[in-house]
């Protein structure tokens, strides 16, 4: 079986094939290294690239050689201590004699860790590697601004990129076949002719058949004159921008802001939204983001008051929901969009408010929606709502809920929620 590897280069001197290859060998390496960076760094920078630090004997290939075979004896030279049989007693302190202390050494050598750098969309691809979109759904709609290049059929004009070879070789031998055919007819008449004469005992040197062989001559002469190929046998292939149906999703953050819901806990739950969000931009070409927070009473706004303006007071989570209910409404509808929704709380709300929620989430706001996902961010004992709440994911298998206790449950959570659903 033969082999081909493409080791041309591309940007920066880098081989795309080698580095494709380098990837998938130490994908568990990468991965395992991508999870640690996603809790480590910043949400500014979730989405740019990473630096990964590989041992170097995990990235050692074996070597294959010829070994001796058999049985031999050797002898070698300088040993005065030991005979055939001798057992040799392990060195104090350990396999290596060594015991950890004294000053350092000017010998030996050490090997640094290797260090791949990964694209933002290398990046991405491990970060999102096992996941999809649940009830995933590209909503076809008209009248989008997408524009799709597409063939449309042949020009007399165009760019010399764009001839098209054959199609300009057929019209040239429809052209030269039209034009030499009177030509064609006039020296079959005249080879006739020339044919009755010799018949006729005329001789070669006779002035009518010498008359007759230059006129063929001269009429084959305008046939090779005619061009092999002219300008106006040219064919360009047409090209015309036709618009392209595109995929829209909407996103809907909704986010307790009363008292008890702190800075911390904020900053826990924008992790979770930036995580959604990129994911969602993966699957989809458009995205609108609607922002929603709440208190006792619930508010459309941008994304910088909603993580960071600071509210008080107590919790009403029905009127974030029903916020939620007239958005969608108004403005998306749920058969040419696809909608999201991503709730965080703490768990605190009115007790007589949860049974609310309940029948809002499954009676007007989940059937509008591909997927909703609730995150409880609190280590403390579950109040009325998640309870509320599970009874609405025991009847919607679109309606998901997981706890948050701190920074490093985000991404476990987020993978539980949105991992590779069986065929």
């Amino acid at each position: 079986m033969s082999h081909f590897i493409d080791r041309r280069l591309n940007g920066k001197n880098k081989s795309a094939v080698n580095r494709a290859r380098f990837i998938k060998r130490y994908k568990t390496q990468l991965k395992r290294a991508v999870a640690d960076a996603v809790n480590k760094r910043s949400i500014t920078d979730i989405d740019s690239g990473e630096q990964v630090g590989i041992p170097s004997r995990d990235i050692s290939e074996p070597v294959f050689h010829h070994g001796p075979g058999g049985t031999r004896d050797m002898v070698h030279p300088g040993n005065r201590d030991f005979m055939s049989g001798d057992q040799i007693e392990r060195p104090p302190g350990g396999a290596g004699g060594g015991s950890g202390q004294g000053k350092a050494g000017k010998g030996g050598k050490g090997e640094d860790e290797f260090i791949f750098d990964l694209s933002r969309e290398e990046f991405m691809d491990l970060l999102f590697d096992d996941l999809e979109l649940p009830n995933l759904v590209r909503n076809q709609l008209l009248g989008s601004t997408e524009f799709k290049t597409i063939r449309a059929g042949y020009r007399t004009d165009g760019a010399p990129a764009n001839i098209d070879v054959v199609r300009s070789l057929k019209g040239a031998i429809a052209r030269r076949t039209a034009l030499g055919g009177p030509y064609r007819a006039r020296i079959r008449e005249l080879e006739e002719e020339l044919a009755a004469l010799l018949a006729a005992g005329a001789a070669l040197d006779d002035i009518r058949v010498l008359a007759l062989g230059e006129e063929i001559e001269r009429q084959r002469a305008r046939i090779a004159a005619l061009p092999f190929i002219d300008t106006f046998d040219l064919r360009y292939q047409g090209f015309v921008k036709q618009p392209e149906p595109t995929s829209k999703a909407v996103m809907v953050c909704i986010m307790d802001v009363s008292g008890s819901m702190d800075q911390v806990r904020k900053n826990l739950a924008k992790r979770f939204f930036i995580l959604l969000y990129l994911f969602l931009k993966r699957n989809y070409d458009r995205i609108e983001v609607v922002f929603i927070r709440h208190h006792t009473v619930a508010q459309e706004v941008d994304e910088q008051e909603f993580f960071y303006s600071r509210e008080t007071g107590g919790t009403v989570v029905s009127s974030a929901l029903d916020l939620t209910y007239e958005v969608l409404r108004e403005r998306y509808d749920s058969s040419v969009w696809n909608i999201y929704a991503a709730q965080a709380s703490d768990g605190d709300n009115w007790d007589s408010d949860s049974a609310v929620c309940r029948d809002l989430l499954g009676a007007k706001l989940l059937p509008l929606m591909r997927y909703f996902a609730y995150v409880e961010i609190t280590p403390r004992q579950h109040q009325s709502l998640w309870y509320a709440y599970q009874e609405v994911a025991a009847a919607h298998p679109h309606f998901a809920m997981r706890e948050i206790a701190g920074a490093d449950d985000i991404f476990p959570v987020f993978r539980d929620l949105f991992k590779r659903q069986a065929a």
